[in-house]
């Protein structure tokens, strides 16, 4: 896209801890990260690099500026996009259960050994990525009053039905292990303060304040607290200050980027 694309006027750097995580990953290395500090799509590769302690080389774009070294691997220009052996691969969560499979030697394992609760993980990965995320932005992107109760409540419930699935005890949603599947709406969950911000509020009850709902949210809760306070999530984050000329393009419903397009056009998320 041009130079003067609506979305291109960003703040030029990743800041806070994710800027100490850029700068200890500036040397050359075989693995790059073409990445947008901002992008939550990014964020869920560059927590699993973090996770397995993968060595890479963080490239810093911006996507609406896109580079031509960006462009010569992914003519799309999108981020993330790993460049792996001179080759370019891309899709968030495909890439980070590429990172599984490529570096095997790498630990934490981010998919369960046993087959059926990989492909457990794999349905409810999904479930984020068709239901969750979408709705996120529905609501997140809806104008005015009228009928932002229903995009409100919709979002809600997607929670809760992925919530219910959740290992009774946890903390993370498999158990006690951090995994693909907290990794793919951890980005989201560090967000949710936008809608505090900018639509009054999430909608999501306090504590002690959710009725039937009590033990679904009080769980929601455990899994939020523990994502939150994971490592690789904390230190893959910038100042949330950055965070706010971004969302509120999205809020006011004027962000150009693919996401926000396609949920204008009533499309799923690319």
């Amino acid at each position: 896209m041009g130079k003067d694309h609506p979305d291109a006027d960003l703040h030029p750097e990743a800041t806070g801890p994710a800027a100490k995580i850029v700068k200890a990953h500036s040397a050359e290395q075989p693995l790059k990260l073409y990445s947008g500090w901002f992008c939550p799509f990014v964020q869920r590769v560059w927590i699993a690099l973090e996770e397995k302690g993968i060595p890479y080389q963080y490239i810093e774009v911006n996507p609406y500026h896109k580079p031509q070294s960006l462009l010569s691997l992914n003519p799309r220009g999108l981020v993330p996009t790993l460049q792996y052996q001179n080759k370019p691969l891309f899709e968030s969560t495909v890439l980070c259960e590429f990172l599984e499979e490529a570096f095997p030697e790498h630990t934490p394992h981010l998919l369960p050994k046993d087959p059926y609760d990989r492909a457990r993980t794999r349905i409810w990965t999904d479930y984020v990525g068709s239901r969750i995320i979408p709705a996120y932005h529905r609501f997140l992107q809806h104008q005015g009053a009228q009928g932002l109760q229903e995009k409100q409540t919709e979002f809600l419930n997607h929670l809760k039905e992925f919530t219910r699935e959740m290992d009774a005890e946890g903390p993370f949603f498999l158990g006690k292990e951090f995994s693909l599947i907290d990794i793919v709406l951890a980005p989201w969950a560090n967000r949710l303060w936008v809608f505090d911000h900018f639509k009054g509020g999430s909608g999501i009850p306090e504590e002690g304040k959710a009725g039937e709902d009590e033990e679904v949210w009080s769980r929601w809760r455990k899994w939020v607290r523990a994502v939150e306070e994971r490592k690789s999530v904390k230190e893959t984050l910038s100042e949330r200050e950055h965070y706010l000329p971004i969302y509120q393009r999205y809020a006011e419903d004027r962000a150009q980027s693919e996401a926000a397009k396609a949920i204008r056009a009533g499309r799923g998320i690319p």
